[in-house]
């Protein structure tokens, strides 16, 4: 063993065969090969899990118990391990608070700045918050009417743990006798509070009690004082008794906006805090002191009250309550199936009110009476109900559908009263704060002229832009304190741009990330941490980038090895072997026919491999060939006027009966444009899915000449381990009926629910058909071992008597595709199913492997096998979106070969796509761009593979023109498509 390299001996898991490797240190080392050879078993489940756990073992036992334990990897060996960093594919965060400003802690130094160097203004005017004296605050207090009743306290306490026993003996030393906490008052000379130190509280410490008038002014002057002295420049007025006038008079707008004190529903308390610097004298608001939870949505201190910092609000939406206004008023309101017998007498009675009949289409209702069926009547109806003793009339104001609903969603205790009310609903942005998530006072400071929404709004781009930028316009005392801050805003921005990730917005949302820009952001953070000495193992980074931006990551992975740490990288990018230090290339086939080192060194030694099939792709000895001709469309199938995000108003033509490849940089607006615009508005009117809520747009023209629209996402096929190819498939209702046909079934009378997992009677009931069962360990991590009942089979001892061919049911589920699709030679219905999964490459996919093991793209595959098994009459128009993802040259090869097979059956097949060979096998390309963010969603060019390469203006093109033989750059050239500009009214 080296010190220089990290050795893998004797490493067993999964299908790895007791392989050797060495790794070296402080290189880029890439780990490739075909799907299922082993990859991420070596890298991630024996490399990475081996430092992982022998780091936690470290720790103490106590510290292990909260943070778990890692299971000891099958292996013999791993010598010369560093401590290990994973940086997978998995999204960033689904809180849906998270953005890419929190997870990147970007977010945290900008609260620090605006609360270091922050300059309030108030919320209502804008004009700047001056100091405001003692004696401001004397002259608003004698405002209040003659004889109002009011506490002046001093707040000693706000919002912090602890039983303060000290304190209240300390206040009473110095002659305090009264203290409000937690809005309840206690005598400190004869009460002895006993708090709960675990919780916070807010103490206020009671200086006097008067009662408003010319003549206890003085008394009043001395007791502002007081306070001010005891709080450190802050008094909270307390009128116990304040009316609707009252309240009014100390700044209705104020109290509203959340900048002055609150309204408590229990009593008929109001409060108001003065503060000695924070007020606004013009308008009369006293703006809250400016802390650094001042600017955080997660804190009550700063998060909008009406949104509670989400930005966004639920509301009942009147076009989903009133799907189709062609129905007779009867039928219209859907939303009220869940109690019909009892809606049906408040229709009733409304459209006798009105005069109405309950057959009449809703559509051909008065404006005001829909209004008043929507929204409630203004006067009150005779509502009737049948009694034993005859019928009841009462009178009172019809509450509307829409009313009754958003009151029924929030009293209600049952689920599914909500989750049926949740169809009739949408999200909106909160009109409160604009989906700005804060509060007016936060968002009323300003640094440089600019609120922290206003940076939260921007790109990375331009936030790092602005941020160069503004050291110029700072005072020399702001300079000083902000200077530290802004070395640290500035370097967390220029680590996401080089990563590639200037487009995205501060407040996007962590759950809306891909998984490739999850794991970007989590590499810009990792480089920005400095580390040295680390072993970063990384899970295909080039996922989702556009060749462009592929070259800049490859920077970024460079400049991390350079700083002294290891690289271990599975990836099957060409361009990221190409410029690795190191390639090992697993294989030589997938599944059982992998787990081998087929070759450990250079670029160059890897090609000159003549078993390695990744050095076949690298030499040349084998390439993924160009098409001899480009299909012609049948017709088209045109998006006009798309809006949505970063779209510009784009006209696109879809070619039909074709292949499309829709390209462009990170962030251009593809993903849009195919899931939010064009899926999402088929499924609205080819299927009348009007829960579909589809992107901005005018129209889609064409539909008449596709029968049914597919989409074929990365989302798993299931989210239990029941789940599995087999199932998703429908090959295993064949393969159970095969064993429900046997001579024993038949003798016992076994049907072929028997040989479900799933269900009571054949399986196994000590795991209930999982097969494993989990044991919790204290200070370890938790095992899952077989069943020892059934010994990991899953099924019971009577079912597994059972056998075809002198297998069991568990015997077929451990079988891969391949070894399946030979067993099953008597079946072609089995067969023809297996050859579809073959087809795209999963044939070292076990039938029973659990859903939950299954990566996005071998997902993606399944789906597209199983649509593939569906009998097709053509005209179908396939969405993929990045088909390509966790796919070696090989197994893409395949992929390819599938969506030509589609698309010569007569369908149309739409891919986003970044992989080039993939895109040069398309007969039509749309690029779009001709950057991300704000300055995407054009459409750069569109035409032929060879007619996009001959554009200089597109990314996509210039990268084209080396893998397209024979290229004639002067050759007819693709369409530059300007954006289309709606013309404006006349008036």
């Amino acid at each position: 063993m080296s010190k220089d390299t990290i050795d893998v001996r004797g490493a067993e898991e999964h299908n790895l065969k007791d392989i050797d490797v060495t790794i070296p240190r402080e290189e880029f080392t890439v780990v490739t090969g075909l799907s299922g050879s082993g990859k991420s078993s070596l890298a991630f489940e024996t490399v990475y899990a081996e430092g992982q756990r022998r780091y936690i073992e470290s720790l103490s036992a106590y510290a292990r118990n909260f943070l778990g334990q890692m299971d000891k990897p099958q292996v013999e060996t791993v010598e010369g391990l560093s401590p290990a960093i994973s940086i997978d594919q998995k999204n960033a965060a689904n809180n849906p608070r998270s953005t890419v400003g929190t997870v990147t802690e970007l977010h945290d130094y900008l609260r620090l700045l605006y609360a270091r160097v922050g300059t309030p203004h108030c919320p209502d005017c804008g004009r700047e918050v001056g100091e405001q004296s003692a004696q401001n605050m004397v002259e608003r207090i004698l405002e209040l009417p003659e004889g109002t009743k009011a506490k002046l306290a001093a707040p000693v306490v706000r919002d912090q743990k602890g039983a303060f026993e000290d304190l209240f003996e300390e206040l009473v030393s110095e002659g305090y006798a009264r203290v409000e906490i937690d809005g309840e008052e206690y005598d400190l000379t004869m009460d002895d509070p006993d708090l709960d130190e675990n919780f916070d509280h807010t103490v206020d410490v009671i200086v006097d009690r008067v009662k408003v008038s010319t003549e206890t002014r003085p008394r009043i002057i001395d007791s502002v004082e007081t306070a001010l002295a005891e709080a450190e420049g802050v008094l909270k007025v307390i009128l116990p008794d304040a009316s609707e006038a009252v309240a009014a008079d100390l700044g209705e707008e104020a109290r509203r906006t959340g900048a002055l004190g609150e309204e408590r529903e229990e009593d008929d308390r109001f409060v108001v805090e003065f503060s000695k610097d924070l007020a606004c004298t013009h308008c009369g608001i006293d703006v809250p002191e400016i802390e650094t939870r001042s600017f955080s949505f997660n804190s009550p201190h700063g998060a909008c009250p009406e949104c509670e910092g989400l930005g966004e609000t639920k509301e009942v939406d009147e076009g989903l309550v009133v799907q189709d206004e062609s129905k007779p008023l009867k039928h219209v309101f859907e939303a009220w199936s869940y109690n019909r017998s009892y809606y049906q007498t408040r229709l009733d009675a409304v459209a006798e009110h009105f005069g109405v009949s309950l057959s009449t289409p809703f559509e051909d209702l008065d404006e005001d009476v829909r209004q008043a069926f929507l929204y409630g009547t203004d006067g009150e109806v005779v509502f009737k109900r049948s009694t034993k003793n005859g019928t009841r009339r009462k009178q009172k104001r019809f509450e509307g559908v829409i009313p009754n609903l958003e009151r029924r969603y929030i009293e209600t205790d049952s689920d599914s009263t909500r989750d049926h009310i949740e169809d009739y609903m949408s999200v909106t942005e909160c009109p409160a704060c604009d989906g700005t998530r804060l509060k007016p006072a936060s968002r009323a400071v300003l640094v440089d002229d600019t609120a922290i929404t206003e940076i939260n709004a921007m790109s990375i781009g331009d936030a790092l832009d602005h941020f160069e930028s503004m050291e110029a316009d700072l005072t020399e005392r702001e300079k000083v304190i902000a200077e530290e801050i802004l070395k640290e805003i500035r370097a967390r921005l220029s680590f996401m741009v080089e990563v590639g990730l200037e487009y995205l917005t501060l407040d996007r949302e962590a759950a809306t990330l891909s998984g490739g820009e999850s794991q970007r952001i989590r590499l810009a953070t990792q480089i920005g941490s400095g580390l040295v000495g680390v072993l970063y193992v990384l899970d295909e980074p080039s996922i989702g980038l556009h060749q462009r931006d592929n070259d800049r990551l490859l920077d970024t992975l460079e400049e991390l090895r350079d700083l002294g740490n290891t690289l271990l990288v599975v990836e099957h990018d060409e361009e990221t072997m190409r410029r690795a230090d190191n390639v090992i290339d697993m294989g030589p086939g997938p599944g059982k026919r992998g787990g081998e080192v087929v070759a450990n060194g250079t670029v160059e030694e890897v090609k000159a491999t003549e078993e390695s099939i990744t050095g076949d792709y690298l030499s040349g000895r084998k390439q993924i060939p160009v098409p001899d001709e480009r299909r012609d469309p049948d017709g088209a199938l045109t998006v006009l006027g798309a809006r949505q995000h970063n779209l510009t108003d784009l006209d696109v033509d879809i070619p039909l009966g074709c292949f499309t490849a829709i390209t462009g940089v990170s962030g251009s607006g593809k993903s849009t444009l195919m899931h939010e615009v064009l899926y999402k508005g088929l499924a609205r009117q080819m299927n009348d899915n009007t829960s579909v809520i589809p992107g901005d747009h005018d129209s889609l023209e064409g539909l008449d000449q596709i029968e049914t629209v597919r989409l074929i996402d990365q989302s798993p096929i299931g989210r239990t381990p029941r789940s599995n190819p087999a199932t998703y498939t429908g090959v295993f209702d064949y393969i159970r009926e095969l064993f429900a046909q046997t001579k024993l079934s038949k003798q016992r009378g076994y049907e072929k629910g028997r040989f479900s997992f799933n269900v009571k009677g054949g399986r196994c009931e000590e795991c209930g058909g999982q097969g494993t069962v989990k044991i919790e360990m204290n200070f370890l991590s938790d095992v899952h071992v077989p069943c020892e009942e059934c010994d990991g089979a899953r099924y019971n001892d009577a079912t597994l008597d059972v056998t075809y061919k002198g297998k069991t049911i568990a015997d077929v589920l451990e079988l891969s595709v391949e070894e399946a699709y030979d067993f099953f030679e008597s079946s072609s219905r089995i067969r023809r199913r297996l050859k579809l999964l073959k087809d795209v490459g999963l044939d070292y996919m076990k039938l029973g492997q659990p859903s939950t093991t299954l990566s996005g793209g071998e997902a993606q595959r399944i789906k597209l096998a199983e649509e593939l098994g569906k009998k097709d009459s053509g005209e179908t128009l396939y969405l993929l979106d990045e088909p390509t993802t966790g796919l070696h040259s090989e197994d893409e090869r395949k992929l390819i070969d599938v969506l030509h097979r589609l698309t010569d059956d007569g369908n149309t097949v739409v891919v986003i796509e970044h992989e080039l060979d993939l895109v040069k096998n398309a007969d039509h390309i749309i690029d779009l761009g001709p950057e991300g963010g704000e300055n995407g969603g054009e459409i750069v060019a569109t035409g032929t593979p060879e007619e996009v390469a001959r554009l200089d203006d597109s990314h996509t093109g210039r990268y084209l023109r080396d893998l397209l033989p024979k290229i004639d750059l002067e050759g007819p050239r693709g369409e530059r498509v300007e954006p289309v500009t709606a013309p404006m009214d006349d008036d």
